[in-house]
Order: C-alpha cells, then structure tokens, then sequence
C-alpha cells in the first residue's frame, strides 16, 4: 500500500468536488484564506519587506498576477512575495502537529493562476482545501517529531507538496500528472532550523510556495518525474528526511476526516510556540486584574523545546527577536494590555522601561510535563502575593478557536493601513461568500493598493 501512496494523494486531489468537502472544511478553508489576505496586509511592514519586494520584482517582468496591497508582478514574483508578506510579522497559521505555517505556501501560487485564468471563487476554495489536506496529511505521515529531531524545518519541506496540489487542482491536472507534480515537489523539498533565530525561516515559506508553482508548470508539460516520491526507499522523503514515517496516516479516513481543520491561526503576532503562553498572560491581565506597576518578577513556564526558541532573547535585538522573546512579550502584555504590530515598532520595544522588566524581571523554565504550546505564567506581586495562569489551548487552536468576527477584526485592523475601508469590506465580503464568486480577479482587483479596482470583467 505505501507503493501507490503519492498516487493515493493524486487521485483525491485530481477528482475532488466542491460537494465533498464538508461545510465545517470549507469554511475554515474562507477563515484560512480571510486570515492569510489579513496578516498579507499587516506584512506590508515587516522589516524585510522591501528586500523581498525587490528579489520577486527581479524574477521576471511580467504583470499577470496581483500583489496583496500592491500592484502586479510575475507569477513567480507575486507568488514569492505574497508567501513572505503573509508570514512577515509572525502572525499567520500553523499547523501544530508540524509546527508548519501553510497559507504562505498554499494561498499565492493558488491566487496567482485563479486570477491569471479568471477562475471563480468555488475553483478556488476546492484548490485551498486539496493543497492544504494534502500538505497537512504528508507532514503526519512523515512522522514529524523524528523529521524535526533530524533539524528540518517543515514550511520548505512540506510547503512544495501543498502549493503543487492547488495549483494542479486549479490547471484540472489528471491523477498522473498530479503524481508527478510531487515528485517534482519533493525534488526542491528543503530548510533546516539552522536558520531559527533568522528572517530566513520566513524565505522558507515564500519558497516553498515558488517550488510547488514551478512543479506544477513543469508537470503540466509533462515533464518526466517519479510518481512514488514519499515513500521511495532509496531518497524517497519519509525515508530520507525522517525515520520510515508513518504512511498509514497518510490516507487514513481520507475525505472524510479533514486534517485541514487542524490548522490553527493565531491572534497576536509572535511565534506561533508561545501563543499559549500569550494566552495566559492576558488571562492573567484580564482574570487577576494584575498591574506593570505591582509585577515583580514573571515566571514562564513551557516545554523544553520551547525554552529553547523562545528562552533566549531575554535582550532582543531588533524587531524579529522582539517577537521571538518570550521576555518581551510578556513585558509588553503587562504594560500595554495589548500585543499588535505597534508593540513591535522599535519606539516601542526599545523602550528603557519595558527592556529592563524584559531582562530582569521575566524568567523562562523548563517543565517537563508541558507539551506543545501548554503553559503556566506565574506573577510575584509587590503585596508578597503569587497568582498563576495555565494555558492548554491558545486562543485560535482548534480546540479554542477564533470567531469569524475576531478574523474579520483583525482583517480590519491591518487592511485599513493598506486599503479604502470600502475595500476592505468588500473583500471580506467576497471572501465570506467564496463560493460564489464568478472571478478571482475581481477580489484580486480589491486588494490591489494605489488605484481605483479596473473594471470588473465578472462580479
């Protein structure tokens, strides 16, 4: 069975319908999408920004595909530089099993080509829900904690897979040509967590998504690859980047359980690893009513893995350690009672106040009971008091999910520094009400910055 196991995946994403996907599938598919488009939007200011602007503008001269709160580049240009304006603040989805981001890898290469062929809406919403499925179900099967101890970093191993599969979907690719979509894929399959601590963890993402992009346009003319890549003994990916994987969850309940739905967003940015522990600190704020002022030391408590990303900024540099740096963090929450993109301006972060409570006064441990994104805040009060807070589930996980209003929200927040308010809610309109949308191009026109949406060749 693990022989025909790539070809499993090929057939599910060739022949699947708008009517298989169950609605609670298809919704969280418009809330992946709203959220991606919203921290797309916010990514206009990350620190590196520009840089990768000016890379993707240099990749080819052609106009075809928009840029999310901007204007027109290349395929390849709009696919790499909306991958990265997606992940560029630290704001946007994981995929907890694999510790993946996967709308920077799925969601441009997937716009790009709906609005080069004037696609509807349905096109893609089928092409976001087979790209992330079978992103998220080769990254289980892999075995992801033996791949991760190996120092693989999942965004630009997994992200080829999942851009492949959405584009095929959306160029109607037949169940061989998907096939050797994959091995192509898996063929540019790279990224180690050498680069932790770095902004190219975020280039992982953006080049994972061009990956699956190139794949599929070779595919498409049918360029000869293998059709059994994940399970090949002899380089195969589960073999070489992890321990055997585990290929029976590959398929198990296929079209019937979404793994999909196991994506999480995430309402503040900072990294998704201490999302848990940002949710705790506001219960502490908000539960405890507990003040800068009268704080006099914090104690965090993660995993040990954790402790290790996230324990060792206590005196961050710049804006991506501050929104790395558990210490930050929680000085930020303390004070401001808020965690957005204005505590990661440098007036902000450098402020003399909150880097000292940062280096002094917060201390990260390790507790070995804690898994995953768990953890427990505790806070020594000036009147000799200690409260405490444990989190198991951050807010926008699937077991503590966000509302479809708190994505709109933060649709909002970002998108009115980009776009005309009457904009914004036009594309949260359209995107509401995906499946009914005649032409991607028409939303593609809405979130273009700087001019006035052409005339709309379809509603």
């Amino acid at each position: 069975m693990a022989g025909d196991l790539t070809q499993a995946l090929a057939r599910f994403a060739a022949t699947l319908t708008y009517d298989q996907i169950p609605d609670s599938a298809r919704e969280h598919c418009k809330n992946l999408l709203l959220d991606a488009v919203a921290c797309a939007l916010a990514g206009k200011q990350g620190e590196e920004t520009h840089q990768v602007a000016a890379f993707a503008a240099a990749l080819a001269q052609s106009t075809e595909a928009s840029i999310i709160g901007g204007d027109r580049l290349s395929l390849a240009g709009s696919t790499l530089l909306n991958g990265f304006l997606i992940t560029a603040v630290t704001m946007c989805d994981v995929h907890r099993a694999t510790l993946t981001h996967i709308t920077p890898e799925v969601v441009p290469p997937a716009l790009a080509i709906a609005e080069r062929d004037g696609l509807s809406g349905r096109d893609l919403l089928v092409a976001l829900a087979a790209g992330g499925e079978v992103m998220t179900r080769i990254g289980i099967g892999m075995d992801w904690p033996a791949a991760r101890a190996r120092g693989w970093h999942g965004p630009g191993v997994l992200g080829p897979f999942g851009a492949a599969t959405a584009v095929g979907r959306l160029l109607g690719f037949d169940e061989e040509t998907m096939a050797r979509a994959y091995g192509l894929a898996g063929s540019q399959s790279a990224g180690t967590f050498a680069a932790w601590g770095t902004p190219t963890v975020k280039f992982h993402q953006c080049r994972g998504a061009l990956s699956g992009l190139m794949a599929a346009l070779l595919a498409q003319q049918k360029f000869v690859a293998t059709r059994e890549f994940l399970t090949a003994k002899d380089g195969g990916l589960f073999n070489t980047y992890s321990n055997g994987g585990r290929p029976d969850l590959v398929t198990a309940e296929l079209g019937k359980r979404w793994e999909l739905e196991q994506i999480a967003l995430r309402l503040w940015p900072s990294a998704s690893t201490i999302q848990g522990f940002a949710t705790a600190m506001f219960e502490l704020v908000e539960k405890h009513r507990v003040s800068f002022d009268h704080v006099r030391k914090v104690r965090v408590f993660m995993n040990q893995a954790g402790v290790d990303m996230h324990g060792m900024f206590p005196r961050y540099q710049g804006k991506f350690e501050a929104l790395l740096s558990t210490h930050y963090c929680a000085a930020a929450i303390l004070h401001d009672r808020a965690l957005t993109l204005a505590q990661f301006e440098p007036a902000r972060y450098n402020d003399p106040t909150l880097a000292r409570f940062a280096a002094e006064q917060v201390e990260t441990k390790v507790d070995s009971s804690l898994t995953g994104v768990q953890s427990i805040v505790e806070a020594d009060l000036a009147d000799g008091r200690t409260v405490a807070v444990r989190c198991d589930h951050s807010r926008g996980s699937p077991e503590n999910p966000l509302t479809r209003a708190e994505i709109v929200e933060k649709f909002r927040a970002y998108g009115k520094s980009v776009l005309p308010g009457a904009r914004v809610e036009e594309a949260i309109a359209a995107i509401t009400r995906l499946e009914d949308l005649k032409s991607v191009r028409s939303l593609m026109d809405t979130l273009r910055a700087g001019e006035a949406p052409r005339a709309r060749r379809s509603a």
